[in-house]
């Protein structure tokens, strides 16, 4: 603990004293990993948190010998069935091995070659995201009533779902278009995947549902990735009011542009031991603990202060086309939400930096709601956020397709393709705050931002939803 002079009441007796003499070296006496296994939980998360960073320090500075000593270490301590912390250094440090892997594409292809990604249990996780976290019913009511207002006396109405995936937030719509004062409209909803599976029982829900509201109603599948959507596809026709929705997906067209631009190299400092002694050990959360560790411990990008970050501009060919063809069509409301946070950095540093805080903070949300020993928590952290941790941390070029950006650069990226924001109602974000007071859980809360909602954990911010139309 800090006292009120500033200075550490951690005694002599505690690991953290020896941090500053201890080089990552396996030989530290006749047991070298005893006094790790004897840390207490809060010096153990801070210590993980100071190996990560090491580790991912050597790993872009090439010093493999010194990386692998890091991440045994990390084996030790991190554990994917342990505390907030050590789950999360979990898959972290297997991202970081899987990156120190690939630059040894032999081996690499050997191990991942019988590997298999089951759809349906894909599938079946993203719905427990659906379902466990309050972030993604918050953007489709926020969606809703946004389409609800756009399309107000429109007699003919298609929705293009760019990542329809989950039925609920139509079904909701088709229930709010039906109490519509002036009649429901002849409504047609067109779906984007690339697995026509999710398609079809998507097209199953929806078509009975409008049957029971006797909703005139059409579900157009159609079957592909996002990056070959070819846009005459979509049907969209004269006359038609349309609405696009994009759920967490146009993040991933940046992966076709991943082109250098000129940036200054960061000012990082080699991470010591010193401000370890110093950290709040009493923090609520993960985030908190991040906080203190990676803003008083910053390292030296060594060899990759010579790439750059895309950062400093938000000039994407693939993007800025597919959003000119978007605008084409001339939607009266187009709503999007993606992950808010900064994971587009060149230099892995930036980005695990970055990942770190906005990962840590979503591991919290399930600690508050999933016991450590449950199934399904364990399926949400390893297949859906564990990958994208991977994806982050481990990959580059075209393969890299977790690139999330702030709500300030989709702000750039619209107005630069024509659309001009939609500043969200007082009903919806009225919709969205009641939504999530149901939820009985003071950690979750919204802003305003820009006309538009930024969705947090505590102070931590998440997810961004914003609504746009063109502009002539």
């Amino acid at each position: 603990m800090l006292q009120d002079d500033g200075s550490s009441s951690v005694t002599s007796s505690s690991p953290l004293q020896n941090f500053p003499m201890m080089s990552l070296s396996p030989n530290f006496g006749g047991s070298p990993y005893q006094w790790l296994n004897d840390l207490k939980s809060e010096d153990r998360g801070l210590y993980l948190i100071h190996l990560l960073l090491t580790c991912a320090n050597h790993v872009a500075i090439g010093n493999l010998e010194n990386a692998n000593i890091a991440l045994d270490q990390i084996s030790h301590l991190a554990s994917p069935n342990g505390d907030t912390m050590q789950r999360i250094a979990s898959y972290f440090a297997e991202s970081l091995a899987d990156r120190i892997l690939r630059s040894w594409n032999g081996i690499y292809k050997a191990l991942n070659s019988t590997k298999l990604r089951v759809v349906s249990e894909d599938i079946l996780v993203k719905k427990m995201f659906f379902e466990y976290f309050p972030f993604l019913k918050v953007a489709s009511v926020i969606a809703n009533q946004a389409i609800i207002e756009a399309m107000e006396g429109e007699k003919m109405v298609h929705i293009v779902d760019l990542n329809a995936s989950e039925p609920l937030q139509w079904r909701a719509l088709l229930q709010d278009l039906s109490a519509r004062p002036e009649g429901p409209p002849h409504l047609r909803i067109t779906g984007v995947h690339q697995q026509k599976q999710v398609l079809e029982q998507i097209a199953h829900v929806l078509t009975e549902e409008a049957e029971k509201l006797d909703i005139p109603f059409q579900f157009h599948q159609v079957v592909s990735k996002l990056e070959n959507l070819d846009i005459e596809k979509l049907r969209v026709k004269t006359g038609e009011a349309l609405a696009i929705s994009s759920v967490m997906q146009l993040h991933t067209l940046l992966a076709h542009d991943d082109e250098p631009q000129k940036k200054s190299p960061l000012g990082f400092k080699h991470l010591n031991g010193l401000h370890l002694q110093r950290a709040i050990l009493n923090q609520n959360t993960l985030g908190d603990l991040l906080e203190k560790e990676t803003t008083t411990n910053v390292f030296s990008p060594g060899n990759e202060s010579a790439s750059s970050s895309p950062l400093s501009s938000t000039a994407s060919t693939k993007m800025d086309g597919f959003l000119h063809a978007l605008w084409g069509l001339s939607p009266k409301v187009m709503v999007v939400t993606e992950q808010d946070s900064n994971h587009n950095g060149t230099t892995l540093m930036e980005r695990l930096s970055e990942s770190l805080y906005f990962y840590a903070a979503l591991f919290d949300c399930l600690e508050f709601t999933l016991q450590r020993t449950s199934l399904e928590r364990l399926k949400v952290e390893k297949m859906l956020f564990g990958e994208e941790i991977k994806n982050i941390v481990a990959c580059e070029g075209g393969e890299r397709k977790e690139r999330h950006e702030k709500l300030d650069k989709w702000f750039q990226r619209f107005d630069g393709a024509g659309f001009a924001n939609v500043p969200l109602s007082y009903y919806a974000m009225l919709q969205a705050r009641r939504l999530l007071q149901s939820y009985s859980c003071e950690g979750y809360k919204i802003k305003e931002e820009n006309g538009s909602v930024v969705i947090c954990w505590h102070d931590r911010a998440l997810f961004s939803v914003s609504a746009w139309r063109c502009r002539r």
